[in-house]
């Protein structure tokens, strides 16, 4: 950003309010310290009331009043919603439900994917929209869209769409015939029109109850057309304005598309952070979501909407609490923001988000969450000079997939099964130690980390399996659990005992298993450091082979088999834990195990509900503290550091007031 300040803004849309209002919101956004806009992204039929008709000398007015005051400006593509005349002159641009009905236009993110005179028209109106504003050196970046999801359209230009996807990836219908084990049932493919819609939630219609790999495929596929339409305007952003970053705003945890794909073509990744619904609890998922949104390309990532008061459509969570505003923005300024935006500026007086609440109340006055927003600002600008170059470095990682995770949703094996739950049991633990995680895709080189964790590893190739094996040898720590290894990348489940081409580094064969409804085992400790706890919802029936036993079972029939294994193999060891605990204290100890094999020590201990993270560059490093609570507490900290929001050196004993944050500079 300028001179390596940090970005700190609001999402404002001057189109909802009075021309003579913008001159007072500016000077009071100017008031507060903020130095960014994000504007334009609902404003389509403002931009283009009629077809081919442009107007953008209301939106040029707005931005030279923002130049005037210092404060940049990113204008979103406004193709999230469609004009009236879009939809009323090409009634196709709107998708089609599943069971065969269009959508009626008057809502947002209803168009079809494959419309080619939707394409088309959100193509040019991002081409003339940036070639409009490209020599505008107030705007400096670009957010395609916003929040890609939906919908799933089924008319038939996406199913021949679909085809032609499977055609291109399989080549011929041998293979893909091959590929989606057709044999079954006699679904075998003759042409490529046979292809149709699956139905992948399941279970209710026995007629179009669908072939797990083709469910993949849909899935694949989805992600494919939303990835290609946000190409087209990337395209013809970086063609009028080359010197703008593009970014996309995702959310968060949100799994409907692989995001590692949405993000390939953007400079980086934004994200859209809601945490405050229910009553004030640790944010586990919003520390795991920006982690996952730091992984999908390896770099610090912005907020562009954060929470700004109480969320909701229909009905409204509760309010911010004095202090929550501020600790949920260095929540994520300590896992890699280098920007935040608040949604909103102001709360609307119209429309359905009504109810979802800005920084200003309806009356536009400014308030304490303003004032809340405004120190946020002033300490952002003065760690501005320690934060720029620096980003999140961990030990530890988590492979992350959207392929398994659809897989699971699609075909449980047992309820509640869910790869995200899975993945949170092992993330909140390290969370609670104060560890740093990153976040990778399975086919990321994880060679240069300790410990490495794979919950939900459904699906896995030959090539993760090899990666995995080479890991472990080398001396690296590998953790995965019940289910691992069942499938290949097309759905389809291997010939081989369990936990097939993780057999051999596991060291355990799993000849059996079952899933267990509504009752326990007890768990037996082999090893001292774990307690005795019950074994849920599933059970593999593991029979060690070289692994080492540190968990069994208690009951007659389940003696011979283990719970939890460890296996050396090279100089490294590879953990197996075949069940699920309900109670967290048990994944606190098995992260410490997994943390002291891989020799990782946390940098400070921490009282519940205080999270550590640590942003770090060449020059500097520095620790971040958050108190999730409502009370005061206090952490053992490194003496005589520099604490930069206060500028006080630290003693030994750090004290964190409700919803306090510190920020400690660890430079010798």
């Amino acid at each position: 950003s300028d001179e390596g300040k940090m970005y700190v803004g609001v999402d404002y849309y001057p189109e909802h309010w009075p021309e003579e209002r913008v001159d007072q919101d500016i000077k009071l956004m100017k008031e507060a310290g903020f130095n960014l806009v994000r504007m334009a992204e609902f404003a389509w039929v403002k931009m283009e009331p009629s077809e081919g008709v442009y107007d953008f000398g209301w939106l040029d007015k707005v931005i030279d009043k923002f130049q005037q005051q210092g404060i940049k400006v990113i204008l979103g593509t406004p193709t999230a919603v469609m004009p009236a005349w879009l939809a009323r002159k090409y009634p196709a641009a709107m998708a089609t439900n599943d069971d065969g009905s269009q959508i009626d236009w008057g809502g947002r993110k209803n168009n079809c994917f494959s419309d080619g005179n939707y394409r088309r028209l959100s193509e040019r109106i991002a081409d003339e929209m940036s070639e409009h504003f490209a020599n505008h050196p107030n705007v400096i970046g670009w957010q395609t869209d916003n929040e890609l999801s939906g919908p799933i359209c089924h008319c038939q230009r996406c199913l021949a769409n679909f085809q032609d996807w499977l055609k291109a990836k399989y080549g011929t219908l041998d293979s893909l015939n091959a590929a989606w084990g057709n044999h079954f049932w006699g679904l075998t493919l003759h042409s490529w029109q046979e292809v149709t819609f699956p139905d992948c939630e399941g279970e209710s219609d026995w007629g179009k109850i669908a072939n797990p790999s083709l469910c993949l495929d849909w899935k694949r596929f989805h992600t494919a057309l939303q990835v290609d339409f946000q190409r087209d305007q990337v395209k013809v952003i970086r063609k009028n304005c080359p010197e703008d970053f593009i970014t996309h705003n995702m959310m968060g945890l949100h799994n409907n598309v692989d995001y590692y794909k949405l993000a390939e073509d953007l400079d980086f990744v934004s994200w859209d952070n809601y945490p405050v619904w229910n009553k004030p609890e640790i944010p586990y998922g919003s520390s795991m979501a920006a982690d996952v949104m730091r992984g999908l390309k390896q770099k610090n990532f912005w907020i562009m909407e954060q929470t700004a008061g109480p969320v909701g459509w229909g009905e409204f969570a509760r309010n911010t609490r004095p202090g929550e505003l501020r600790k949920i923005c260095y929540q994520q300024l300590a896992h890699g923001a280098d920007a935040q935006v608040w949604f909103r500026w102001r709360t609307s007086t119209a429309g359905r988000e009504q109810y979802w609440h800005g920084l200003l109340g309806h009356d536009g006055k400014a308030g304490r969450r303003y004032e809340e927003a405004a120190q946020v600002a002033r300490e952002y600008d003065k760690l501005s000079e320690y934060l720029t170059e620096t980003t999140v470095k961990s030990k530890v990682a988590i492979l992350y997939d959207y392929e398994n995770i659809w897989a699971t949703q699609n075909q449980p094996g047992f309820a509640g099964n869910d790869v995200q739950k899975a993945i949170s049991r092992y993330y909140n633990a390290l969370f609670r130690k104060g560890i740093n995680v990153d976040f990778l895709h399975p086919d990321y080189d994880f060679s240069g980390y300790d410990l490495v964790l794979a919950p939900g590893l459904h699906i896995v190739s030959k090539e993760l399996a090899a990666n995995i094996e080479a890991f472990v040898e080398a001396g690296g720590v590998f953790a995965t659990e019940y289910r691992a290894a069942v499938k290949t990348p097309t759905n389809l489940v291997y010939d081989l005992t369990l936990p097939g081409l993780l057999r051999e580094v596991l060291g355990i064969q799993i000849p059996e298993y079952e899933a267990m409804g509504d009752f326990t085992y007890r768990m037996e400790p082999i090893e001292p450091d774990f307690k005795s706890y019950d074994a849920t919802m599933y059970s593999d029936w593991i029979i060690p082979e070289a692994a080492q036993t540190l968990i069994g079972y208690d009951e007659w029939h389940m003696k011979d088999y283990a719970a939890l294994t460890r296996n050396q193999f090279g100089k490294g060891h590879a953990w197996y834990l075949g069940t699920i605990v309900d109670d967290p204290a048990f994944y606190d100890q098995l992260i410490a195990r997994l943390l002291d094999d891989a020799e990782i020590e946390p940098e400070v201990e921490l009282p519940a509900g205080v999270e550590a993270s640590i942003r770090q560059d060449e020059q500097h490093q520095v620790l971040f503290l958050i108190n999730h609570t409502e009370n005061e507490l206090s952490i053992k900290v490194p003496e005589n550091k520099l604490e930069l929001i206060s500028d006080r050196k630290t003693n030994s004993d750090f004290q964190l007031k409700p919803f306090g944050v510190g920020v400690i500079l660890l430079d010798d």
